[in-house]
């Protein structure tokens, strides 16, 4: 009896009032990660560190949402996922209030690896609602989800920006905690009980995750060209607030939160992207998002200093790399039903990995070297993602 009532509950249906609950969810736990990016020279100051030290928060909440993927996705394949969500979402209500209490730059090193930690609520939702589609709208369903979750990054660095400026960098994370307490409540009231079907244990689903990347060719590209593009985005945004607070703009933190407001373009897009990668196959999109990358850069380099050109470049940018991801993931949710947590954790991982390396190597560049530099980041990482997406072009089953 106890499995036919998990295996009613697993078939539960997906209608709209779900997705919608679950983008909401996904855009307000996402943000967490994403605040700081404008606030990292205010953060500097109240610190007294250098800009570089200060982009390790950004860095830092990367590696622990990376942490949060490989170790804790997993479980989702394993044990009953609605208790797992409300677990992580309490988890990071705690780690945003360390941070707002936090005295010194050691305490809010820590907080932020928990935060990113804990953060992982979009990872979770996304396979369960590719589980719950018809297969023949799961690319449309994905971007629909994605788009909740693009659209928190972009208007986390909006809202930070101008209560950094005006309430103090800080308030944002109180904020923070406050809506994961509410999305506590509503999800534990809104989703289902989605109980795991298989019977792998931990130990061996870490274990087997290995054998995934070795088994789908597929899963190797996309986690390739995933990191480089998430590389190429973070370096953009971790040096955006150093380039806007510089002799050449001096603008403050509510300025580069501004910039999000452009990048929302990208996520708008992100459902008709899900669609054409239904349509004309995902492969397709993430080559024609790659040459949009690499074209944001070409702006960047030539009319960085100019207002228009970033805004220009920033919608390029994120329209790029949010159809990216977007198509990337619609290819590696074809891969397993068995094994869907699993694939997600290995590119997720992959993803947010080159996010933390960008979000390093964009202030390390910008205080080294200038902003010249930061471009050359992007540059030589759309050349290895062309690379990666290219290699043995004629090889089986790709989609």
């Amino acid at each position: 009896m106890k499995l036919d009532k998990q295996n009613c509950v697993n078939k539960s249906p997906l209608n709209h009032y779900l997705i919608l609950v679950m983008s909401i969810a996904s855009a307000l736990t996402v943000a967490n990660i994403y605040y700081m990016q404008p606030l990292l020279a205010k953060i500097a100051q109240y610190y007294h560190v250098t800009q570089g030290y200060s982009g390790l928060l950004a860095t830092l909440t990367q590696i622990g949402y990376a942490f949060g993927i490989f170790l804790i996705l997993p479980l989702a394949d394993i044990i009953e996922k609605r208790d797992l969500i409300l677990s992580m979402l309490l988890g990071a209500a705690v780690f945003l209030l360390l941070l707002f209490f936090s005295s010194n730059i050691v305490i809010a090193l820590f907080a932020s690896f928990g935060i990113g930690f804990c953060s992982i609520v979009p990872q979770l939702l996304i396979p369960l609602a590719a589980q719950l589609a018809n297969p023949n709208e799961r690319g449309k369903v994905i971007g629909s989800i994605m788009s909740g979750l693009l659209i928190g990054i972009l208007l986390s660095r909006v809202v930070s920006g101008f209560v950094g400026k005006y309430m103090g960098w800080k308030s944002i994370y109180l904020m923070a905690a406050f809506f994961m307490f509410m999305l506590l409540v509503i999800l534990r009231f809104t989703l289902s009980k989605s109980y795991a079907g298989s019977k792998i244990k931990y130990s061996e689903s870490l274990k087997s995750m290995v054998v995934l990347i070795k088994q789908f060719p597929i899963l190797r590209e996309s986690s390739i060209v995933g990191s480089m593009v998430f590389l190429a985005f973070s370096a953009f945004w971790a040096a955006l607030t150093f380039l806007l607070q510089s002799s050449h703009y001096n603008m403050g933190t509510d300025a580069a939160g501004l910039f999000g407001l452009a990048g929302i373009v990208g996520a708008l897009f992100s459902p008709l992207a899900g669609k054409i990668s239904d349509k004309k196959g995902a492969r397709f999109t993430v080559g024609i998002n790659i040459v949009v990358i690499i074209a944001a850069y070409v702006v960047f380099i030539i009319f960085g200093f100019q207002l228009w050109g970033l805004i220009i470049g920033v919608i390029l940018l994120d329209l790029g790399v949010q159809s990216c991801n977007v198509s990337n993931q619609t290819r590696i949710h074809q891969l397993s039903e068995e094994a869907r947590n699993r694939v997600t954790s290995v590119y997720m991982v992959s993803y947010f990995l080159g996010g933390a390396v960008g979000s390093y190597l964009g202030t390390f560049s910008f205080q080294h070297f200038g902003w010249i530099g930061v471009c050359v980041i992007g540059f030589l990482s759309q050349l290895s993602a062309v690379y990666a997406h290219t290699y043995k072009l004629k090889k089986k089953n790709q989609f």
